[in-house]
């Protein structure tokens, strides 16, 4: 840290609420973390070049990285700005979360609004604002209304990221077909091409940080393109004319989060990303239901059944009913019914505009399939897949969201399958444009659909969907969605997850939020006759390592009934928490995880591993001082392995408290599932 910058963060801790106006351009600007150990500090150049700085207990994080914007109709933001004011205020609060994976979060920050003029031409303004968490710091470029600034053509981001220090890096590739479905590379971070975020880095010294974005509303979805060395900066998303957005002032960009934690637990357990989302804009949402559900799915996936009409067709009503009796028998809330409504035959892949959002198929009784739900205390659970035809979708979506709620439907799971850059939206002019899956157009899409859904207080889970960025914060009824390789890849098995996927998207992926990873597979049967890379107590401890408010239970219903004893397990495990924390891990090689269920006593403990076999010392100390609990454990066998025998399972129970330490013994691919019963 410089001793200017050491300066001026001592003049501004502790702080309160401070307003500073400079009557003279200014040089630089700096603001802390309420700890005071994360600093930033943002300067301008002899050529008016605006950049900021990162550094954590006086250490180069993020080196001086540039910020900008350039415009397709105006001349860019780059060189010729001065600081000519800056404002500073403190905020602490502590909000609750109506589900999720902790009851209560802490909103703890500084802010700086730093207001760069051009000192030539038309002398443009915009702000740039910087929250300082005691785990890391989000921006944002806020421009004001102003005659020289009405309409934002924006080309591209000149915001970028040096990283100050050697690291590796864990990514996956931007602006490929397959969208966020990639598995991740593990490489130096001179090695990362053009990635998607969230991108997680661990310095060799042990510092880990996440690079995302919060609040994506109305714009592109940032990736990353490494310019040389260390030094990253922001691409946009194309959209779907010459601009990659197109806004109008006043606007605000979503937040550019840089997340810092010296373990990686603390980057797990960070709210960062929801407290740069604005609170719940829809009021009461206590109809949101989290719950686990079944549904007529995995079965596709293995070709024994078909989305399409036919001798095969999944989506019957006796088909229906069966899941429901399931469902309704074993206490799960709902059941998912995917291939119902007419559209499937031929080539619902390439061509979205077939498929009918409120006709089902002669073999499927819609009504009397709710009715029957509803009877049996289980909620059918809606599915609108629309091949990426985002223009389709939106002309019937009202008189399907009203269907729905006419039927008590109150879920969907969205579907936009179709190769990256084939989403179709309609231009301003009315005709038919090809769109990313992250481009502005789409963004603007699953707002529209997830505001239409709460209006008829409807849940939302997308799958193929624009990347979690916290606005489950402001929208609460977008409960959960896909956003990377589920476990669909592993019945298809050419090739499936390998052994240490769900260890490393813990740490990615998930830092963004809820997955529908859709866990649960007994069977272990693949179309491709490979091995799955788990075992069964993998498979249960994917309840707990990977949060969503939505948990499917995915295998076949007999497989289920030929295991009770696996079973209850799922039965058991909540899908709505008050407290969660990561007890031992390292990305890409393990994961532990404790949770404390909503509104009760017992907590719950996920591990996983990667292909190597494990054993991880736990200690207890997450649970209540003073209090014993029975641990129902659910573990690898002695002989369990995915090569091996997957499906050897040991159940046992011991009676521990917060005091004990338990050894976590993981099979090759291996995991470890337990619940504290409280006594």
């Amino acid at each position: 840290m410089s001793n200017r910058l050491a300066g001026m963060l001592a003049a501004l801790l502790p702080i309160a609420a401070l307003s500073v106006s400079a009557a003279e351009p200014r040089a630089s600007a700096g603001i802390a973390s309420p700890d005071a150990r994360i600093a930033v500090e943002i300067t301008t150049d002899g050529e008016g070049r605006a950049s900021y700085a990162v550094s954590r207990d006086g250490h180069a994080v993020i080196a001086p990285s540039r910020l900008g914007m350039m415009f397709t109709d105006a001349p860019k933001f780059e060189r010729n700005l001065a600081i000519v004011d800056q404002r500073t205020r403190s905020h602490d609060e502590r909000w609750e979360l109506p589900w999720g994976e902790r009851r209560y979060v802490r909103d703890h920050h500084n802010e700086l609004r730093v207001t760069f003029a051009e000192t030539s031409g038309t002398k443009r303004r915009f702000d740039v604002v910087f929250r300082v968490f005691d785990d890391g710091v989000g921006f944002r470029y806020d421009f004001p209304d102003q005659p020289a600034l009405q309409r934002l053509a924006i080309a591209e981001e000149l915001t970028e990221f040096t990283i100050a220090d050697a690291a590796t890096a864990w990514w996956i590739p931007a602006f490929e077909w397959n969208r966020e479905e990639y598995l991740y590379h593990r490489t130096p971070v001179e090695e990362v091409g053009l990635a998607q975020t969230p991108i997680t880095l661990r310095t060799g010294d042990g510092l880990h940080l996440s690079i995302h974005e919060a609040a994506l509303v109305d714009y592109s979805g940032m990736n990353l393109t490494r310019a040389e060395g260390r030094r990253f900066k922001a691409a946009l998303t194309p959209g779907i004319g010459e601009a990659k957005v197109e806004v109008t002032a006043p606007f605000a960009t979503p937040w550019r989060t840089i997340q810092i934690a010296d373990r990686a637990a603390g980057l797990v357990e960070s709210g960062l990303i929801l407290n740069l989302n604005a609170p719940n804009a829809l009021g009461d949402v206590s109809w949101i239901r989290p719950m686990k559900y079944v549904g007529i799915w995995w079965e596709m996936h293995l070709d024994r059944k078909t989305w399409a009409s036919g001798p095969k067709h999944g989506a019957t009503t006796a088909h229906a009913k069966r899941h429901i009796d399931f469902a309704a028998a074993n206490g799960l809330g709902g059941v998912l019914v995917e291939g119902w409504n007419v559209g499937w035959d031929g080539d619902w892949f390439g061509n979205g505009e077939t498929f009918s959002f409120t006709r089902p198929y002669p073999d499927f009784d819609l009504e009397g399939v709710a009715a029957y739900a509803r009877d049996k205390g289980v909620m059918l659970i809606g599915h609108h897949e629309t091949s990426g035809h985002a223009a389709h979708y939106e002309a019937q979506l009202d008189d399907a969201f009203d269907l729905y709620a006419r039927l008590g439907v109150h879920g969907v799971k969205t579907g936009y399958v179709a190769d990256a850059g084939q989403a179709k939206v309609l231009g301003t002019d009315g005709r038919l444009r090809y769109a990313w899956h992250e481009g502005q157009a789409m963004v603007r899409h699953h707002q529209k659909v997830v505001e239409a859904a709460a209006k008829r207080r409807i849940a939302v889970n997308p799958h193929e969907p624009v990347k979690d960025t916290g606005l489950r914060r402001t929208y609460p009824n977008l409960i959960t969605r896909e956003g990377a390789r589920g476990m669909e890849f592993n019945a298809w098995g050419d090739p499936g997850n390998p052994p240490e996927h769900e260890a490393t998207l813990v740490y990615t992926r998930l830092l963004a939020g809820p997955m529908d990873f859709t866990p649960g597979i007994f069977g272990m049967d693949t179309k491709s006759g490979q091995p799955m890379a788990t075992t069964l107590a993998k498979q249960l401890a994917l309840y707990v390592v990977i949060h969503s408010p939505l948990q499917m239970a995915a295998d076949l219903l007999e497989h289920y009934e030929a295991r009770p004893d696996a079973f209850r397990f799922i039965r058991d495990v909540p899908v709505d928490w008050d407290e969660t924390r990561l007890v031992a891990g390292e990305i890409g090689e393990s994961a532990v995880i404790a949770r404390r269920e909503r509104d009760g006593d017992d907590w719950y403990l996920g591990a996983v591993t990667d292909g190597e076999a494990r054993t991880l010392r736990v200690p207890l100390d997450f649970l209540d001082a003073g209090r014993r609990y029975t641990a129902q454990i659910y573990r690898d066998g002695d002989t369990a392995g995915w090569r091996d025998d997957p499906h050897d399972l040991v159940i046992e129970s011991r009676e521990v408290g917060a005091g004990d330490t338990l050894d976590i013994r993981m099979g090759p691919a291996g995991g470890q599932a337990i619940r504290f019963v409280a006594r």
